[in-house]
């Protein structure tokens, strides 16, 4: 079976009781066809480019998104997402689609927090953990959370259910 596969990078980074999301931006020409896609927050991170390993990415990423360089501290998990053929924007191919997604954590080692121009988000921020279940958000968030808390043994009723 022909489909396209899409690898991306992303990292949980959690500090004093918040976790940093942006905002993802679904333009509205994709959002026309795509039977209502929703912009909403999510993790920051993003695809690999050619040739580029998926740690670099998603440090590059979270550099692009937020302004902060982060040290990756292990892996959590993957996450695979798919589409059908007929689910996908039609200006994309008409086949199915995975999205594999490596879910890291991270620390901040530098930098200041800025919102990206020019990109796939237009807002950063950290929002405290018992608050993330009230936002409009990806699924990315919620598994990357899970992942989070199961490697880190956390049982914290505050968000729990994420």
């Amino acid at each position: 079976m022909d489909f396209d596969t899409r690898v991306g990078a992303y990292a949980v980074i959690v500090r004093d009781g918040h976790v940093l999301l942006t905002h993802w931006v679904v333009q509205e020409s994709q959002r026309q066809v795509a039977g209502g896609l929703q912009s909403g927050w999510t993790l920051p991170g993003g695809g690999l480019e050619a040739g580029e390993d998926p740690e670099a990415a998603a440090v590059r990423e979270v550099l692009e998104e937020t302004g902060y360089v982060v040290e990756l501290t292990r892996l959590l998990g993957t996450n695979s997402l798919h589409f059908r053929a007929e689910d996908r924007l039609p200006s994309q191919p008409r086949r199915p689609f995975h999205s594999l997604r490596l879910v890291y954590e991270g620390r901040i080692v530098a930098g200041d927090m800025r919102v990206e121009t020019d990109g796939s988000t237009d807002d950063v921020r950290w929002v405290p953990l018992d608050e993330v279940a009230a936002l409009s958000r990806v699924s990315l968030v919620d598994v990357g959370l899970r992942l989070w808390r199961r490697r880190s043994g956390r049982t914290e009723s505050a968000g729990a259910h994420l």
